[in-house]
């Protein structure tokens, strides 16, 4: 468990920003991918060791805003992308591939992924958040020679229809992926976690750009994980489980995912972004996590 400190003080006094203004120096770039250009942001000197940001269905490499700076100071290049059919990525997606597929599998995901991982010289150290979670492990097991550490913040705890865990919506959460997609996507649009305004509107911006088929075939994916814990907790690594505890997940649940795997876990006093929230508790705790890699 993380403790009162300066780290917790200071992400108690974040503002409200402009969450589409990255730090200066921040390179923006178009990656290639096997899915198509996907957009991607960097920071820090090209030679230090890497970090690898990833966010989940309907979120963007804005999510990070707060922490490039951290990480950044720390010594770290840190990265992240959008994943394709996301955001800035958007024109990315299965009828660029050869052949040509009609929906965004696991495979389209892990070819991108893996693809970012091996642009750079040195083993990665990976964040992946909330499906992104997912993605980074089927990654890591692929390809372990490309990981220093892996985060899981906010990530399903779970395998198969990974919904099913959620806090007060489980037992109703077995419905078609399409309708599951459009409560995701109302509750975003009505803000029912209640973020801040400026965040808020660039969230309902970012929506309106994401592709809905994309967000539907993510979460066709969530309700379809492979149970490939075993393999993750064979792979020698540091692991570290970040979550708030007002997650969308039991913290039970998480603790026992946690052991399974053989990973570190803190739990914050915030909700399913620790990324907004909690940046300097989250970053203090993958540093500690770096050092043991």
């Amino acid at each position: 468990m993380t403790t009162i400190d300066d780290a917790l003080a200071k992400d108690r006094s974040i503002p409200d920003i402009d969450w589409r203004v990255f730090p200066d120096g921040t390179v923006h770039d178009v990656f290639a991918a096997p899915s198509g250009g996907l957009a991607r942001v960097r920071l820090g000197d090209e030679d230090a060791p890497r970090v690898l940001l990833v966010s989940g269905v309907a979120g963007s490499k804005e999510d990070f805003v707060l922490l490039f700076p951290l990480f950044a100071a720390a010594g770290y290049r840190v990265e992240s992308y959008d994943l394709a059919g996301h955001y800035g990525s958007v024109a990315a997606g299965p009828e660029n591939l050869d052949p040509p597929r009609e929906h965004y599998d696991y495979h389209l995901f892990l070819d991108d992924f893996v693809a970012i991982l091996e642009d750079g010289g040195r083993p990665v150290h990976v964040l992946g958040y909330s499906f992104a979670g997912l993605l980074a492990e089927l990654a890591l097991v692929e390809r372990p020679d490309l990981f220093a550490s892996l985060t899981l913040m906010a990530a399903p705890p779970d395998t198969g229809q990974v919904f099913r865990g959620v806090k007060h919506i489980g037992p109703i959460s077995d419905m078609p992926p399409r309708r599951a997609a459009g409560l995701i996507l109302w509750g975003i649009r009505y803000n029912l976690n209640r973020t801040p305004p400026l965040r808020i509107a660039f969230v309902r911006e970012r929506m309106a750009i994401t592709r809905r088929p994309a967000i539907d075939d993510v979460v066709a994916l969530m309700m379809a994980m492979p149970d490939i814990a075993d393999e993750v907790a064979g792979i020698g690594i540091p692991k570290l489980i970040a979550v708030g505890e007002q997650d969308l997940w039991p913290t039970e649940q998480h603790a026992a995912y946690a052991e399974r795997i053989g990973a570190r876990m803190v739990v914050y006093p915030t909700g399913h972004a620790p990324c907004e929230t909690a940046p300097h508790q989250l970053v203090r705790d993958m540093l500690t996590l770096f050092a043991n890699a």
